[in-house]
């Protein structure tokens, strides 16, 4: 079932384009991964999505019930965030803001979601704690937890693993990957190429041209075999 479509999107800001000509679908349980260098208009494409950036020109559509509010959002962490003085319990429930509608105050249903978002990422033992004084790691769960109080059936995540060691790393793409397992559609942004193509059904390119494929074309074209190439000299390997 087709969620989201986009079509000859031009992205940017103050009216000046940092990418052109972006085409691409995201189908129920897709696993899209977002790749490229630095400025090519990655975290733009996922603002734009959310609606907190405007196309400079072309459509996005979403279909089947699908709407921006009802779509989980884990943005990259800034110095502020990391120092947030909230509880985890505190920030996971404003993920359920959206669903408020009139209501004043989060009701039964919004911290039940809370709490068993929780129990699935395995932080409900973190609950009363204060978020700015959790590892790195710890302060992703407890924000994909928040995401996930937002999401429907769609989930963006902008670099979910930045400044992570490596074990916490493997750890989170296990986690998101299970998320994918269990129906959740997941658009991620990342740096790391191997971590994309371990889990990925599909791939966005965004370099001179943005270049949409299935994770297999990917690994066969000629800027995969490119991507492939140099992180092989830095002696990595698919996983």
């Amino acid at each position: 079932m087709k969620l989201l479509t986009v079509s000859n999107l031009t992205l940017g800001y103050d009216n000046r384009a940092v990418m052109e000509n972006v085409n691409f679908e995201v189908n129920e349980g897709d696993y899209l991964c977002i790749v490229g260098e630095n400025g090519s208009g990655k975290s733009t494409l996922m603002k734009t999505l959310l609606g907190l950036c405007e196309p400079l020109s072309g459509e996005i559509q979403y279909e089947n019930g699908i709407c921006k509010s009802e779509i989980g959002y884990l943005p990259q962490q800034t110095i502020v965030q990391k120092d947030f003085p909230a509880s985890v319990k505190e920030i996971v429930l404003s993920g359920c803001q959206s669903k408020l509608g009139l209501k004043p105050f989060y009701g039964k249903k919004e911290k039940a979601t809370a709490l068993a978002n929780m129990e699935k990422l395995g932080i409900s033992d973190l609950a009363d704690r204060c978020y700015r004084e959790l590892s790195g790691g710890q302060q992703q769960r407890v924000l994909l937890a928040r995401a996930l109080c937002a999401a429907g059936k769609i989930l963006l995540l902008d670099e979910p693993v930045a400044g992570l060691d490596p074990q916490i790393t493997v750890q989170m793409y296990e986690l998101i990957s299970s998320l994918n397992k269990e129906g959740m559609t997941i658009i991620m942004i990342s740096h790391d190429i191997y971590g994309a193509l371990g889990n990925a059904t599909h791939i966005l390119h965004m370099g001179e041209k943005a270049t949409f494929a299935t994770r297999e074309d990917f690994v066969k074209s000629d800027i995969g075999k490119l991507y492939i190439s140099y992180e092989q000299l830095c002696e990595r390997r698919v996983v």
